[in-house]
């Protein structure tokens, strides 16, 4: 049986966010041996955790414990090895930054949708489903039909939106995201321009995955994850996706026969937009990885999680 549980979770909800509940959540994954990323801010909490069974749900009691958060959820997935390397409990304005003030994402977030009803809202021929991702993430699976924004970073999506709405001013709305966070945050703000008929599948694409057969799926390809997994697929399996240790870009199994790929240096989506010495440096990298992992060993220099 795989040693480690992993949780995604995130909750908006007004909350207290400084040192002092940053030292507290600290000390109590640490002495849980739970590492990952929580993220801390007064709009509510986000992050992605691993450890020992016990000791993480030992870690998610405490956070259901918080004001407000007795109601927080969170998605389960195993793996046979730790997924991250350390611990990060990190203050932020915001736990998804869009960038945009007075968005409400507790009280004006749009309609949830169930991931067992999610096949029939986005087959209706009057509704348009965005993915709110990132564009890495889309090009390695997205809902049959969804629409990509291209976008690079969250926050570039308010600027798209608004763009899309001059071109589509009477659309019934669907979106979609990883786990739930971005596009519960992405409605709050299309509320906010005046659209009321806007939907978000509860969960993401995660609780998606996990939920429905594959069978009956609307799925297409792998969902990107922000841990050492990479990508994952129905029944939250891994998938088949690695990283490029210089860009950071997921890399499909025809990426890795390329003759632009070299491990641990480059791949065809940086390999021209890298010079000699940081191509150099990448690969001086890659070979102490490999010499820790021969020994045993963490390199402290090696970057699995999201930054």
């Amino acid at each position: 049986m795989p040693r480690y549980l992993i949780a995604a979770l995130y909750k908006f909800v007004p909350l207290d966010a400084g040192p002092a509940l940053q030292a507290r959540l600290k000390s109590l994954c640490a002495e849980n041996d739970v590492t990952g990323t929580l993220l801390l801010a007064r709009e509510g909490i986000n992050g992605t955790i691993a450890g020992p069974e016990a000791g993480l749900r030992t870690v998610l009691d405490g956070l259901r414990a918080l004001p407000g958060c007795a109601g927080l959820e969170h998605k389960e997935s195993w793996a046979d090895e730790q997924p991250f390397l350390r611990l990060k409990v990190r203050l932020k304005r915001e736990i998804v930054t869009m960038g945009v003030p007075d968005i409400d994402p507790v009280g004006g977030v749009g309609t949830y949708v169930e991931p067992e009803d999610w096949n029939d809202l986005i087959r209706a021929p009057d509704v348009v489903t965005i993915d709110t991702r990132n564009d890495y993430e889309v090009r390695i699976g997205r809902f049959d039909g969804a629409v990509n924004p291209h976008t690079a970073s969250f926050r570039d999506f308010p600027d798209w939106f608004r763009q899309f709405r001059a071109e589509r001013p009477n659309t019934r709305i669907a979106m979609y995201c990883t786990g739930g966070i971005r596009c519960e945050k992405a409605t709050a703000f299309v509320k906010a321009q005046g659209i009321d008929e806007v939907f978000h599948l509860r969960g993401g694409i995660l609780k998606y995955l996990e939920t429905v057969d594959p069978a009956d799926s609307l799925w297409q390809g792998e969902c990107f994850v922000f841990d050492r997994r990479i990508a994952v697929g129905h029944g939250l399996a891994p998938g088949t996706h690695d990283t490029c240790h210089g860009c950071r870009e997921p890399l499909a199994p025809e990426d890795l026969k390329s003759p632009l790929y070299v491990d641990g240096v480059s791949c065809p989506h940086c390999h021209d937009a890298r010079s000699q010495e940081q191509q150099a440096r990448y690969a001086e990298r890659h070979r102490q990885e490999q010499i820790a992992e021969i020994r045993g060993e963490r390199h402290v220099g090696r970057r699995t999680e999201a930054e």
